[in-house]
């Protein structure tokens, strides 16, 4: 059923998004000429307005061409919190005709290095605390002769910070701007005075140029560049504002981060593009993220899962006016049914789930807010063919049978950067047209919505049953003692592999037994799909974006099961 879907389009849009022609840095042009006295970023009540993020962005780009040597095309790294200076910096990049390499500041020197090496970055953009992980890859000649990075630009953030405010100021936000020493420094706020007159020459990078180099997570091997142009970023940041409706008038709380893309496409570039107001936090805070959306009026809110569910654990919450979201939304894992009830409890709002990688510059996929299906990747958007496949022949499989999800679309990346062999692998050619390979398990239901079954690596094979640990990380979310979970495969002597749980406890429930939650999982799951073994973790790992590391996880337990003998008890 190909274009089932399609009777549950979201009311009023077209099947088709026509896209401007243009560079993405128009957009903040555009939106600066109508808005240019209105709030664009607030940042810990400190307000920059359009006219000023313009003007910022545009001095940016004179030093960066004047001052660091950059031409067009050439790569910028990008490693910074959610800040002003991340907008500005972003959009200062792309009008000087440069390609943003947006980096996770979590990452650290030798991480860093390869991102400077693949990309062939000269100008690097970095945070005052986080300058000695940078400082390093100076003039950091590689086994060609390569001389690596050769401009840091360091950011102090409290130069943002120009209102009192009671709200929590992370540390590295308030701390006041370090002497810089060494040759390759530049303070940020001497490179976008106002007093400086280094202009930037014309904007000349046309929509087919390349725009953002974000990086995949490097789960096989290193993390490889995703080329993507100024259309593919214009297609997921105008297609997410159309089909949920929003305005200028939409107030943004901007807590996903901007590095990763659905935080870029949805929290940064969608609302700018509308001349809205983005409430930004540099990093995840429950509490300040609750006073954000009273004091602000926040009617927009996009988190993902994990978010969500340390926002509804907040004690406090039932003490904040929410009343103004309209919409929440996110994505990246599927959103617990328990969770979303209490969600909808509390906001009397559905949390409208979509689907998208960073090989698509975010969403692919995306719930009609007027018809939202729990737990569901929902249906492709404007403009995107996609289909389930046979993972060994390519077959498109009937509504209800598992198989790979693969995509065609205006938003899928040009392809890998310096790897043409990668690239290769990535897409297959199906029907005349070249179709991304996504690596997903998913099902169609017979209204044309997609639904994630796992990813195609992660299944576990206890004795020739296929174990999908996403299935039962939900499944256990019903339980009220597990706050969050994590399943992945240990090694059994007898089924081969088994399932094991990583459990939260949720406050209140410290006298949960693991006996306890696996004999609950047997009364509420399929026996071959219980946890044979329980283990509680005071917290979770996760990555930059918010995500459960489960990767992580699952390779400290094959690395101790190789190093001692195969357990079945609980603990």
């Amino acid at each position: 059923m190909p274009h089932a879907h399609l009777a549950h389009w979201p009311p009023g849009l077209p099947h088709h998004l026509t896209l401007p022609q243009t560079n993405v840095f128009d957009n903040l042009q555009v939106s600066a000429r109508r808005y240019p006295d209105k709030a664009a970023v607030i940042f810990y009540d400190s307000v920059m307005t359009y006219a000023q993020l313009l003007a910022g962005s545009e001095r940016l780009a004179g030093w960066l061409q004047q001052a660091a040597g950059v031409q067009a095309g050439d790569r910028v790294l990008l490693y910074l919190q959610n800040s002003p200076q991340w907008a500005m910096a972003f959009y200062g990049i792309l009008r000087a005709n440069a390609v943003v390499v947006p980096v996770n500041p979590m990452n650290r020197s030798e991480e860093l290095r390869h991102y400077v090496r693949d990309s062939g970055a000269r100008v690097a953009i970095v945070p005052q605390d986080l300058l000695p992980q940078m400082q390093p890859l100076l003039d950091d000649v590689d086994e060609v002769g390569d001389a690596g990075l050769r401009h840091l630009l360091v950011v102090t953030y409290a130069d943002a910070l120009t209102t009192p405010t009671d709200l929590p100021v992370p540390g590295a936000v308030s701390a006041a701007p370090l002497a810089l020493h060494g040759p390759g420094l530049t303070a940020w706020r001497d490179a976008v005075a106002p007093s400086h007159d280094l202009r930037p020459g014309p904007l000349t990078a046309g929509p087919q140029d390349l725009c953002v180099m974000p990086y995949t997570s490097g789960t096989t091997g290193q993390p490889k560049g995703c080329m993507h142009t100024h259309r593919s970023v214009m297609s997921t940041l105008v297609g997410g504002v159309q089909w949920f409706g929003r305005t200028q008038d939409a107030v943004y709380l901007s807590v996903l981060p901007f590095f990763h893309v659905t935080g870029m496409a949805g929290s940064l570039n969608g609302p700018l593009f509308l001349g809205a107001t983005m409430v930004v936090l540099a990093r995840w805070d429950r509490d300040a993220a609750a006073r954000c959306i009273q004091r602000h009026r926040v009617t927009v809110l996009q988190a993902i899962s994990t978010m969500v569910v340390d926002f509804l654990s907040n004690p406090r919450i039932a003490d904040f006016d929410l009343s103004s979201l309209q919409g929440i939304r996110g994505g990246g894992a599927a959103m617990p049914a328990a969770v979303a009830a209490r969600l909808r409890e509390l906001t009397g709002l559905d949390y409208v789930e979509g689907y998208g990688m960073t090989e698509a510059m975010a969403a692919t996929h995306i719930n009609p807010p007027h018809r939202p299906k729990p737990q569901c990747l929902g249906i492709p958007v404007f403009d995107v063919d996609a289909r389930v496949v046979d993972p060994a022949t390519l077959a498109e499989l009937p509504a209800g049978e598992t198989g790979e999800v693969v995509v065609h679309g205006p938003q899928v990346m040009r392809g890998y950067w310096n790897d043409e062999a990668a690239t290769r692998a990535a897409f297959v050619e199906i029907d005349g047209r070249a179709f991304l390979r996504t690596g997903d398990l998913a099902q169609v239901d017979a209204d044309g919505y997609f639904f994630m079954v796992d990813r195609l690596k992660r299944m576990i094979n206890a004795s020739g049953f296929k174990v999908w640990p996403a299935e039962v990380e939900s499944l256990m979310y019903r339980h009220p003692g597990v706050l969050e979970a994590c399943v992945i495969a240990a090694h059994d002597e007898r089924r081969g592999e088994t399932v094991k749980a990583l459990v939260v406890r949720r406050a209140g429930h410290e006298a949960l037994t693991a006996q306890a939650l696996i004999a609950w999982s047997h009364e509420h799951m399929a026996a071959y799909k219980s946890p044979r073994i329980v283990e509680f973790v005071d917290a979770l790992p996760k990555s930059g974006s918010g995500k459960v590391m489960w990767r992580e996880l699952q390779e400290r337990e094959l690395a101790a099961a190789s190093s001692t003998t195969p357990r079945g008890d609980t603990r």
